[in-house]
């Protein structure tokens, strides 16, 4: 990289973690072809835009941290959702692999991807992985797009139980039902299956389970799951736990796994995909942005 890049991208970092709405203004258009209404945002993007440059988004950073809203689902009276937790640690020289057992999930707790499933009678590389991991940590995650509460995040890595389900004949992975809701009240569930590097397959419901295809644009990326999901046994778990973990919040991703008939919490995300989401119809994301009530707005972050 260049100095006149570096300068670039130095001078970008620092106004996402201290003036974001600067960013937004500036790639919005590019990316939806308009600017951004500030003074009356309509749909689900726009009001996640507006929460993160005129709200107070301070929990979005406890929440979104993997490790850490572990005590906000116990606060919240949810314990029995979590997975069970191995080991935390600041660095991946510190793991003790012996000490873990045949098969695990490692994960970085201030981002997205950074699974590394490990399965000793398969075989692994501890170097590379910890080399990897190490890596992961330095990385801020929020510069990628323009979400700075990632940023404020304090990196480490968790090891947490392997979750396998014995009973799922449609997908070759964990089948992740991400529940939509707003302050309490639950609105649908984008379902994602058959999960690969090139490819995911995903469906929307509604709480009565019913199959909505008129509401996803399909990509090379996400592809049409053909409304296959069965009804989940804990669909109505599901709807409980995600209107007592999303009470306060404008709006918020919740995302659970059901194996072998027990629900699991998976984690809370407060900007989809980064908040430019274009899996979604305009029609789709605007019935959503009906559902978000903004707070009182306050003056964007500064120094």
């Amino acid at each position: 990289m260049n100095i006149k890049k570096q300068i670039k991208w130095q001078i970008r970092k620092f106004l996402i973690d201290h003036y974001p709405k600067m960013i937004i203004d500036h790639e919005w258009p590019y990316q939806f072809g308009r600017k951004l209404d500030w003074e009356n945002p309509r749909d689900i993007n726009e009001k996640i835009q507006w929460l993160i440059s005129y709200s107070d988004i301070s929990e979005w950073t406890r929440l979104a941290d993997k490790y850490r809203v572990r005590e906000f689902v116990k606060e919240r009276g949810l314990e029995h959702l979590l997975v069970e937790l191995y080991g935390v640690w600041e660095n991946a020289e510190d793991i003790d692999y012996d000490a873990l057992p045949n098969k695990f999930v490692l994960k970085c707790n201030h981002d997205s991807g950074s699974v590394f499933i490990i399965d000793k009678a398969k075989g692994y590389d501890r170097n590379k992985i910890n080399n990897e991991l190490n890596d992961i940590l330095k990385r801020k995650f929020g510069y990628l797009g323009c979400e700075p509460h990632y940023n404020r995040i304090k990196p480490c890595i968790i090891a947490e139980e392997f979750l396998e389900d014995r009973g799922n004949s449609f997908s070759k992975t964990l089948v992740d039902y991400k529940v939509w809701a707003f302050n309490g009240k639950v609105k649908s569930f984008w379902v994602c299956y058959n999960r690969s590097k090139d490819a995911v397959f995903v469906n929307i419901y509604d709480t009565d389970w019913n199959y909505h295809p008129e509401c996803t644009v399909q990509t090379n990326h996400y592809r049409d799951g053909g409304g296959i999901v069965p009804r989940p046994q804990k669909l109505n778990d599901m709807i409980s736990a995600a209107s007592i973990l999303s009470k306060g919040f404008p709006q918020v991703r919740v995302d659970f796994y059901e194996v072998n008939g027990v629900l699991y919490f998976g984690e809370m995300t407060f900007s989809s995909i980064g908040g430019r989401m274009d899996v979604y119809t305009k029609e789709y994301l605007a019935e959503l942005g009906q559902e978000v009530v903004l707070p009182k707005k306050k003056s964007p972050i500064k120094l």
